[in-house]
């Protein structure tokens, strides 16, 4: 976890502010988050995008994780006036460089279609043995403040991919990836196992220790 020293509210703020925007609007993000703070007893409301329909897209330009989330957390903390907490986050497969890492979202070519970004990953590792089939999600997640003060935590989950998807539950490149350690899929998971050992769970728990310190 990399971060800045001496976090502080914005100027003449008053008491520590205990609402704070996730910016997203992808309900299962949301709703992680809330399940991570409140078994962390975090005392901090987390409201989505959808709260700001005047807050449009945010560009993601960077060239890393950490660098896309923390353009999405400033331009939302400076629209909303309220602490803003971004994540970015991909699927990177050891046979594809790397790929497709912060591409993940839009692998495809078009920005969320699951299905088809499922389905290209499938189709470009079809001839790679299973045992050469490593992968890691790695997730950087932010916190930043209307001042312009933020803080980093990142966390990752390594495992392989399978041939066909399983499971209903999660989103993204759920069902084609199992963990290390692991015989099902992260959709094959409920949602608190697989907060317990996801790259988003882990970057979140250790931004909720920062959140309980700086909002809480």
């Amino acid at each position: 976890m990399t971060g800045h020293s001496g976090l502080a509210g914005p100027a003449d703020a008053g008491r520590p502010a205990r609402r704070a925007v996730l910016a997203t609007r992808n309900t299962g993000k949301i709703a992680e988050l809330r399940r991570i703070l409140a078994d962390a007893s975090v005392p901090v409301e987390i409201v989505g995008l959808e709260e700001f329909p005047e807050i449009g897209d945010v560009a993601e330009t960077e060239l890393s994780f950490a660098g896309n989330a923390l353009l999405k957390a400033h331009a939302v903390a400076q629209a909303s006036g309220l602490p803003a907490i971004a994540d970015d986050s991909g699927l990177c497969v050891d046979a594809l460089n790397g790929m497709p890492g912060i591409f993940s979202a839009r692998w495809s070519g078009t920005h969320g279609d699951d299905k088809a970004n499922l389905d290209l990953l499938l189709a470009q590792v079809s001839d790679v043995p299973q045992d050469r089939r490593g992968a890691h999600f790695a997730c950087a997640a932010v916190l930043a403040l209307p001042s312009g003060e933020e803080r980093v935590a990142e966390g990752t989950m390594h495992g392989v991919i399978i041939d066909a998807p399983r499971g209903t539950g999660g989103f993204g490149y759920d069902p084609i990836f199992v963990p290390d350690g692991e015989t099902r899929t992260t959709a094959e998971m409920s949602p608190a196992e697989k907060d317990a050992i996801s790259h988003r769970g882990r970057a979140f728990r250790a931004l909720a220790s920062i959140l309980a310190d700086v909002l809480g």
